[in-house]
């Protein structure tokens, strides 16, 4: 497809896709960790972690010979990813935390503030709203033939 979003749900969008990448840019990094907090079956974790490290999103290391172990690390196209994850915190946080709030706060390392992702125009820095967007055809565009 030409589109972009389902382009991209063609890398992760599956319900455990992003739930891995997330768990990995927090620090864990070793499959039975990963198995543990996800509460996801070995053989359904093995297969995802392949999908993502094929689509170049994670990485396979070694960390030891005998028996073989292997950490799971953040491409930089995985950690871009966690700029979609962080997105979705957000739409998260305000549509379905419910009265208690979010289960997680996001701090920004440079000013040591407490953040919530927001779209933003890369041109003038004002705040996006689905009402702000037309969309134009890309240099990528094809027309479909008929």
């Amino acid at each position: 497809m030409q589109c972009s979003i389902a382009r991209t749900y063609e890398v992760v969008g599956e319900p455990w896709s992003p739930l891995i990448i997330r768990d990995v840019f927090l620090g864990t990094s070793r499959f039975d960790g990963l198995q543990r907090n996800l509460g996801i079956s070995r053989k359904v974790l093995t297969q995802r972690l392949a999908w993502l490290a094929e689509r170049g999103i994670i990485e396979r290391r070694p960390y030891s010979e005998r028996p073989p172990r292997h950490e799971y690390v953040l491409t930089a196209k995985g950690r871009a990813f966690y700029e979609v994850l962080l997105a979705m915190a957000a739409w998260g946080d305000r549509w379905t935390a419910g009265d208690d709030g979010p289960p997680a706060l996001f701090r920004h390392r440079s000013c040591g503030k407490v953040i919530r992702a927001e779209v933003r125009c890369s041109e003038c820095g004002d705040r996006l709203h689905a009402t702000d967007i037309e969309v134009v055809p890309g240099p990528g565009f094809r027309a479909a033939t008929v």
